[in-house]
Formats: structure tokens, C-alpha cells, sequence
């Protein structure tokens, strides 16, 4: 009688979409162990799982029955997130209010006030601003004569400009920095199921602000724009990747991968190299076997359909074709095509497989590249290697770019005193600890993977993540490299860290918040309780957020109400003069901010206040961020339902 209860039981959970945790009452299961793709998902025609809770979906409809407490928290997380957005916002633009008194500064301070290639930036922005009519401004862009001495150049295809482009025929563009503590909040979610997850990664993010972003001083820097893209294509990575997805949920994941990966290298020039370690990790959890053929492949054709579609709206631009990035998928999906029984056979016929197979990879992606450069007769990338080259001592080199690059302290190794910053609020313990944890687990995940008798093509369809105990989620697995492979990449180039230290908050709030971790934790020290567990999971970080506000609440709006002017007149009367005594047919030898000043002639069409209302609306523009905050959750709410919840909301 007891056996047909517990059978009886288990159908239930499967009808319902329950996972064993809920089930099982005073017993903790972790989630990150043993997490399949259910027959029927795989087919498209099961639930969509609503991650710590117990309602289901079917198909695009929610159920009756759905908890009306679920839809309370996801509303909760949802405003949070966008509070936490909106806060990150002002505080930027409060701070850069501070710093130079822009709202009070002149036409020609505020252009000067720009550092480097910033000012060059603002130029092409004003000038599509200038232009009688939106076709005259693209078309002054694609015959430019005035940024280059006797040349006539097409800055869409030389430059990542058309974010000036979007920005100019928006006029009202809003901060676009919040949209990066959304993602990240997202992102933090999504793995550990609580909202209190993206709310602690949002205070790290906000308190670690000289770690994680320069757009208060560095407005129009190519990377202000692309972060915030590559932190969405990381979410939607994230939420492609996790188990028992219906076939509408994965279609929606794959356009918001391609959309994002698509943005994020239009805005920045050097994309290539950011996909290629991005591609490094797909080709990594292949090989564990973390991931399906079929996720591999689609991973891999978002990126290289991104980069063809920049490649054409860049007129072509031959730098894409050869970069390394698109030569390395097409080496991994061939060899892979060709190579059949790569995973079968003992642990070390295997090993010894990947190793062949990754031999063969690299070889074929350094002949493809150098075919490519030679067809193309491409050049234009070659300063970065010869960087490479001198800055890892690989040869002898003179050259003088890689001299100049090596002589910026951006371009050096990461320094001890971004540790001890993100050690003094708290950020880098936790991190410590969840990076330990998680790598053990993939450690042991992968020689379980690695051992395991494969089962031919139906085995290949279930894919990795359908494993038996010791099988690591495949977006958990996804995001501890991509924080480990991005954190090494910080390390050996500081400028490089704003890309590791917003996902270095996400991973960290990860594990204070995610039920895994403490479920291993109270396991090992024989205390697991479902009570306890739920306590630790609240407690902890609520405590962590207390503590951060009482520490550093103070000196946030001592920084705050710190007041500086920018203060520069002898700049000024030089531009002034430049300006009514000069005409367009003279040159000059100038910095970034004074080109942006002097790319025109004296009068300009467009009026200083105009212009400080448009620049402003890149930092300030207080009501267009609450719009946008109210369009940011109104879309997540309705992408979440449509996808039968595929955000988690806690338990």
C-alpha cells in the first residue's frame, strides 16, 4: 500500500510539474545536481517550469491555479529591479553634475570637458543634430572629409558610431546604464531563484561603482553602450540554457540571444575578441559534455549571424570576415561535423579524443584566419596582436603601438587595490566562496560526465543537462566560466574588468542567495533542514544588505553632495578663437574634446541649449528613465508569461 501511495505521488509531481524539493517535506535536495529536460519539453509539449514554485504552465496559458503569492514576488523582483536601475541612474548622473557643474557650463566647456576619443564620439552625435534632415546626416557620415586630412572616409564602416546614429533620431535616449543593473539583476535571479539575489547584486554593482562602470566620467565611451548588451545576452544565455523549456521558450531565448549579441557588436569595435573567449566557453562545456549538440550549434550560429549582420550594416567592413572569432566556430562546427564517436569509449580514450579534437580545432583555426587575411589583404587588427604578442613576452617586437598600449596603466595587469576595494564591501568573500564551490562541483560534474557510458544518438538527444547525480545545471556551468574565463582576462588587462566585475556581483549573490550552495553547506555539516534552509537563504542576505547599508549609506551621500565645477579658460579662449578666426579649409593639429569643437564651422545650427538638452538626456532625463523602467517591466512581465514563467520567483 505504501509503494502505490509513493507511485501515485510521483505521477502527481510529474502531471504538475513539481520538482522532488517540494515533495519532499524536511528534506533538502539540491537543484544543481540531477536537474533533466523532461521527454515531453524536448518535444515541446510539456510545462514550463516556474522555478521555486509549484505552478505550471502549458503551451502559452497559465494555469487556474497559479499561486497568487507567485505573482506578488514576481511583481516584487520586477519594481525592485527597476528601482534599483533608476537609483543607479541618478547617482551617476548626480555625481557627473557634481564633479564638472555641467548643467551651468557653456557650449564649448561641455564639448571640452569630454575626455579622449569621447569628444571625438560627441562630434558625429552633434553633427547628425546639425544636419537639415536625417538622410543629409548619414550621408555627411558615409563621405566624411573633415575627421581625416585629405581623405573622404565612410565613418559607418570605420567606426562603431551608430549608436550616435540611434541616439541622434531618438533625441531623447535614456541613460542606457540602468539597462546593464536590470540584466545583471536578471541574471542573478534566474540562478538562484530569488529576487533577493538581484537586489544584492544591484547594491554590489551601485557600491562598487569605480570597479564596474566609468560612464559617469566617460559618457560616450564605446563600452558604456556595449556592456549593458553583452550583460542581456548573458541573461538570455542564461535563461536559453535551463532545463525543461517548451520549443516557444527556447525560440524567444534564441531572438533575444541574437538580438543582443547583435547589438553589443555594433556598439564596440572590439567585439571579436569578447566572442572569441564567449566561444571558448561554448567549446569548453561541449567538450565536458554539459551542453547538447543542438545548444552548441545554436550558440554558435547567434554569434556568427550577429557578426555577419554587422558586417553589412558596416558597408562590409573586411575586419569581421577575419576576425578570430568567426575562423575558430567554423574550425569547431566542422571538426565536430567530421569527428564521429568523439564521446564514447573509456574516461581515457576519451581525454585522449578531446585533446586530438582540440589540437585539430586550433590548427584549423589559425590556417582558416590566415587564408581569410590573405584573401581579404587585411591588416587593420594587427596592432592588437603585436599588444598580445609584447605584453605576454611571445617574441621580440619594437612596434610602436604595442609600446604605446603597454605604456597606459589601463593596459597593464589589474592592480591589488581593485581587491582590496571589492573586499571592503564584502563583495569578494562571497565570491571567493561560491567560485571554490561551484568549481568543485564542475570538477566532479566532469569526470562523471567523462565516465559515462553514452548511449548513441538517443543519449545525444536528452543531452548532458538529463544526467544522473553529480550532472551541474548547464547555466550554472555556463556562468562559472564565463566568470572565470573573463576574471583571467581581467587580470592580465585592467581596462578589461568592467566587463568581469558586474558579473562578479551576479555570481556572488548567486551564492548567498542560491539554495545549492547552502543546501551543501548545511549537508556537510549534517544540520539540512527544508526550515533552515529557507532561513539561512533569507536571512543571510538580508543581513549582508543591512550591513552594507549601515556601512557605507554615510559615505554614498557624503560623496554625493561633494560639489566641483569644471574650470578650464584657457581651453575656452583658445576654441573661441579657433572658432572666428579659422575657416573649414584650415587644419589643426588638436586633441579628441577640441576636434569635437571645431569639426564644423563657427555657427552652428543647432543652439547650446538644444545641445545641453541632448547631452543630458544620455545621463539625465529623470522622467524618460521612469518611462522606461515602467516599458522594462510591463516587457519582462509580458515575456514571462508568455513563456510560461520562465523567471523564477522564490519559494
Amino acid at each position: 500500500m505504501e509503494l502505490r501511495k509513493r507511485v501515485k505521488l510521483r505521477k502527481l509531481q510529474h502531471t504538475l510539474g513539481l520538482s522532488q524539493d517540494a515533495a519532499a517535506a524536511g528534506r533538502c535536495s539540491s537543484n544543481i545536481w540531477g536537474a533533466g529536460r523532461s521527454n515531453a519539453s524536448q518535444r515541446g509539449t510539456g510545462e514550463g517550469y516556474l522555478l521555486g514554485g509549484s505552478g505550471a504552465c502549458s503551451g502559452l496559458e497559465i494555469l487556474p491555479w497559479w499561486p497568487w503569492r507567485q505573482c506578488v514576488s514576481m511583481a516584487a523582483g520586477l519594481l525592485l529591479a527597476g528601482l534599483l536601475a533608476l537609483a543607479q541612474a541618478w547617482c551617476v548622473n548626480a555625481i557627473h553634475e557634481n564633479l564638472l557643474w555641467f548643467s551651468q557650463l557653456t557650449e564649448v566647456e561641455r564639448e571640452i570637458s569630454f575626455r579622449t576619443e569621447c569628444g571625438l564620439y560627441y562630434s558625429y552625435y552633434k553633427q547628425m543634430l546639425q544636419a537639415p534632415s536625417i538622410q543629409e546626416g548619414l550621408s555627411d557620415l558615409i563621405h566624411d572629409n573633415l575627421t581625416e586630412s585629405k581623405r573622404t572616409i565612410n565613418l559607418l564602416q570605420r567606426m562603431n558610431i551608430y549608436q550616435e546614429v540611434f541616439l541622434s533620431v531618438l533625441y531623447r535616449l535614456l541613460p542606457i546604464q540602468a539597462v546593464y543593473v536590470i540584466a545583471l539583476y536578471l541574471t542573478a535571479w534566474l540562478l538562484s531563484g530569488s529576487w533577493l539575489a538581484g537586489t544584492l547584486t544591484g547594491v554590489w554593482y551601485i557600491l562598487n561603482r569605480v570597479d564596474t562602470t566609468r560612464v559617469e566620467f566617460t559618457i560616450s565611451l564605446r563600452e558604456n553602450w556595449s556592456m549593458p548588451f553583452l550583460a542581456l545576452q548573458v541573461t538570455a544565455i542564461t535563461c536559453y540554457l535551463r532545463p525543461q523549456l517548451t520549443d516557444l521558450q527556447q525560440k524567444v531565448m534564441v531572438w533575444l540571444m541574437y538580438v543582443t549579441t547583435f547589438c553589443f557588436c555594433l556598439t564596440w569595435q572590439f567585439n571579436q575578441f569578447i566572442l572569441l573567449v564567449q566561444a571558448l566557453i561554448i567549446y569548453s562545456l561541449d567538450c565536458l559534455d554539459f551542453l547538447t549538440t543542438t545548444q552548441v550549434t545554436t550558440l554558435y550560429l547567434v554569434q556568427v549571424s550577429s557578426l555577419l549582420s554587422v558586417w553589412l550594416l558596416q558597408f562590409c567592413n573586411s575586419m569581421i570576415l577575419g576576425s578570430l572569432v568567426l575562423s575558430f566556430i567554423v574550425a569547431a562546427l566542422f571538426i565536430r561535423h567530421c569527428q564521429s564517436g568523439l564521446k564514447t569509449g573509456s574516461p581515457l580514450v576519451r581525454l585522449g579524443r578531446l585533446l586530438l579534437h582540440s589540437a585539430m580545432v586550433l590548427l584549423l583555426t589559425v590556417t582558416i584566419n590566415y587564408l581569410a587575411k590573405k584573401a581579404l589583404q587585411l591588416r587593420s587588427d594587427e596592432h592588437i596582436f603585436k599588444f598580445i604578442k609584447s605584453k605576454f613576452a611571445l617574441g621580440p617586437t619594437r612596434d610602436f603601438d604595442a609600446s604605446l598600449y603597454l605604456c597606459e596603466e589601463a593596459f597593464g595587469l589589474l592592480p591589488f587595490d581593485t581587491l582590496e576595494r571589492l573586499a571592503g564591501t564584502l563583495l569578494l568573500y562571497p565570491y571567493i566562496l561560491t567560485l571554490l564551490l561551484l568549481s568543485g562541483t564542475l570538477a566532479v560534474a566532469a569526470l562523471h560526465n567523462l565516465s559515462r557510458v553514452k548511449g548513441g544518438a538517443a543519449e545525444e538527444r536528452k543531452g548532458a543537462v538529463e544526467g544522473q547525480a553529480g550532472a551541474l545545471r548547464p547555466d550554472v556551468a555556463y556562468n562559472l566560466l564565463h566568470t572565470l574565463f573573463y576574471g583571467l582576462l581581467a587580470f592580465s588587462t585592467m581596462r578589461m574588468k568592467y566587463i568581469w566585475t558586474g558579473h562578479m556581483c551576479a555570481v556572488a549573490a548567486y551564492g548567498v542567495c542560491g539554495k545549492e550552495l547552502w543546501t551543501l553547506l548545511l549537508s556537510t555539516l549534517r544540520c539540512s533542514s527544508k526550515v533552515l534552509l529557507r532561513l539561512v537563504r533569507y536571512a543571510v542576505p538580508l543581513l549582508v544588505i543591512a550591513c552594507l547599508y549601515y556601512k557605507f549609506w554615510p559615505k554614498l551621500m557624503e560623496e554625493l553632495s561633494e560639489l566641483r565645477e569644471f574650470y578650464d579658460p584657457d581651453t575656452v579662449e583658445l576654441m573661441t578663437w579657433i572658432r572666428y578666426t579659422h575657416t573649414n579649409t584650415q587644419m589643426h593639429t588638436r586633441t579628441n574634446p577640441e576636434h569635437a569643437t571645431n569639426r564644423s564651422k563657427s555657427d552652428y545650427l543647432v543652439s547650446a541649449d538644444q545641445v545641453s538638452l541632448c547631452l543630458m538626456s544620455l545621463i539625465s532625463q529623470r522622467v524618460c528613465v521612469s518611462a522606461w523602467m515602467c516599458v522594462c517591466v510591463c516587457v519582462c512581465t509580458c515575456v514571462s508569461l508568455v513563456c510560461g514563467g520562465v523567471w523564477p520567483v522564490s519559494e
